[in-house]
């Protein structure tokens, strides 16, 4: 079959939550039987999230070859159990980055190079690549940013010339917000008719509207919306508040979003997806009742999409352990040796949070410190690794000042240092050691036994590394190096077999975390929380 070309555009505010509905058609596609794959184009200028701030974008996800993406192909690839690779995500940066290329090297012809055809052009060449791949049925193409934004303009104009050219092989699901106004009690359907018209205006016209609403809108302001906004009435879904996003495939189901789009490109619509594996999960996930506290040491806490792909690991391996996860985020810059007791005694577990730079890293050497003293459950994620080795080299080593050069290039103890092939390099954009390696797992290590095999590839993010030159000195101290990359050499797993379980990552497990197939190490650090959680229990009866 011909490949369909769905387009999820949002109208009113920003923050609806496009990339779950997204998400959520693709899940619901694929329990049909359809290949499906799904693409976010970014307009802001920036090549990728990679330089940008977690304040400003919230975490940055990483794909399997490399590329560092919005949080939004986290989205997707938990919920389709799908890789996504650099073509599922595209900025505006790198499209004019294409363009100028193409007009440096004379591809042009000496033409003067505009918005349309010239961008538009690449825009669209983007989009259908993956399609061109004769690999999927249906991608799905997310437009970031809120219809009348500057930004976004090259993006809805390129939809229009596709929905023109592709006809029926494409369609556009518009998403809006009603307000309810709390001194009226009412709810306002006036937004969602001035959006769908300014994309109109654009030249599209939407043939799905869902509508974000944290109230249930009667079935007459449906029609209303309908009338309005020229769509069939059962092409108006509403998305109310849901208590977990895991929820949101069935209650689109429910409403026939997945009937609609197989009906509106000419597909048959019979029969019921299979969404049994993913009502498994949400069964655990509603009826676990026995809470288990875990405290994230970080220090970007006041913003938790800095952290999203953890917490949704963490709750993804809690549900699996008939759990219900109850995430504590501490902020690792006010964390002291005077209140860290107070904060982390009645916690099952302890993650340290991936990050980059000076701030906030003291806390987390006090948090490691009190952790490993006080036989914790504890798992450091790439930083949290590196800061797991430093405290250990300082205070069981007898390493003074031992550091990272990353914070300190004066310290005596380099144990953490910048790898040699980055050595070279000044451009921080796409730089670092990115995407999957390999990692071979010493047999009997925690980690090998949580993977249930020796060899496991996963995600990196980062510039510094476990610095060979101290690796005896780190094993004969007690804490095991029982992760190699098998090509450099690099450390990238270390434990402390004393311990509980008390071990860190070089590289990012939370990536490769999905519904369906939750992360072993996540899976292994929360039966460890739960079993130092029995053990105080059975303490606390004696």
């Amino acid at each position: 079959m011909e490949t369909k070309y769905i387009f999820v555009t949002g109208g009113v505010v920003s923050s609806l939550g496009k990339g779950i509905i997204s998400s959520s058609l693709a899940r619901l596609l694929l329990s049909r039987g359809y290949r499906v794959t799904i693409q976010k184009f970014d307009p802001y200028i920036n090549i990728d999230p990679g330089t940008l701030n977690p304040y400003e974008h919230g975490e940055c996800y990483v794909t399997e070859d490399g590329h560092e993406a919005d949080l939004d192909l986290g989205h997707y690839e938990r919920f389709t159990n799908i890789r996504t690779s650099r073509a599922n995500n595209v900025t505006t940066g790198r499209i004019y980055q294409s363009v100028i290329d193409k007009e440096r090297r004379g591809d042009f012809l000496g033409k003067t190079v505009q918005i349309i055809p010239h961008i538009t052009d690449e825009i669209k060449r983007c989009v259908k690549k993956l399609g061109n791949t004769g690999k999927y049925d249906f991608v799905i193409t997310e437009i970031g940013g809120t219809v009348g934004d500057i930004e976004s303009t090259p993006f809805l104009e390129a939809v229009r010339q596709l929905r023109w050219e592709l006809g029926k092989n494409a369609l556009c699901i518009h998403l809006t917000y009603v307000p309810y106004l709390k001194a009226a009690k009412e709810l306002k359907t006036k937004p969602t008719q001035h959006s769908v018209k300014m994309l109109q205006q654009a030249g599209i016209q939407p043939d799905i509207l869902v509508l974000r609403t944290e109230k249930e809108i009667p079935a007459s302001m449906c029609r209303k919306v309908a009338q309005f906004c020229n769509v069939s009435t059962e092409a108006v879904i509403q998305s109310l508040d849901a208590p977990t996003i895991y929820e949101v495939p069935l209650m689109m189901h429910a409403q026939g979003l997945d009937k609609t789009v197989l009906e509106k490109t000419g597909l048959p619509s019979e029969g019921e997806p299979d969404l049994r594996s993913w009502n498994h999960f949400l069964h655990k996930l509603e009826n676990a009742t026995e809470e288990i506290r875990i405290a994230l040491v970080g220090k970007y806490v006041e913003l938790q999409d800095a952290y999203k792909s953890i917490s949704e690991s963490l709750s993804h391996a809690a549900a699996y352990c008939d759990k219900k996860l109850r995430l504590v985020y501490i902020h690792s810059e006010k964390l002291s040796t005077e209140d860290v007791d107070e904060k982390l005694r009645d916690m099952d577990g302890v993650i340290i949070a991936p990050g980059f730079g000076q701030r906030g890293i003291e806390g987390k050497f006090i948090a490691l410190k009190w952790c490993r003293e006080h036989d914790i459950p504890t798992f450091g994620i790439c930083l949290g690794m590196q800061c797991m080795v430093i405290e250990y080299a300082r205070n069981v080593l007898g390493m003074k000042g031992a550091n990272s050069t990353e914070m300190d290039h004066a310290t005596p103890y380099n144990v953490i240092d910048l790898m040699e092939e980055q050595k070279s390099i000044s451009d921080m954009g796409g730089t670092m050691r990115l995407g999957a390696y390999e990692c071979e797992l010493l047999p009997d290590s925690l980690a090998a036994k949580a993977y249930g095999t020796t060899k496991v590839k996963e995600r990196h993010r980062h510039r510094f590394e476990f610095n060979g030159d101290f690796r005896d000195r780190f094993e004969k101290g007690g804490m095991r190096c029982v992760g190699t990359n098998p090509a450099t050499g690099l450390v990238e797993v270390v434990e402390v077999p004393g311990k509980r379980w008390f071990l860190g990552t070089q590289y990012h497990p939370e990536y490769q975390s999905t519904v369906l197939e939750p992360n072993p190490l996540f899976v292994a650090f929360i039966k460890a929380a739960i079993a130092y959680e029995h053990e105080r229990i059975e303490k606390q009866k004696d």
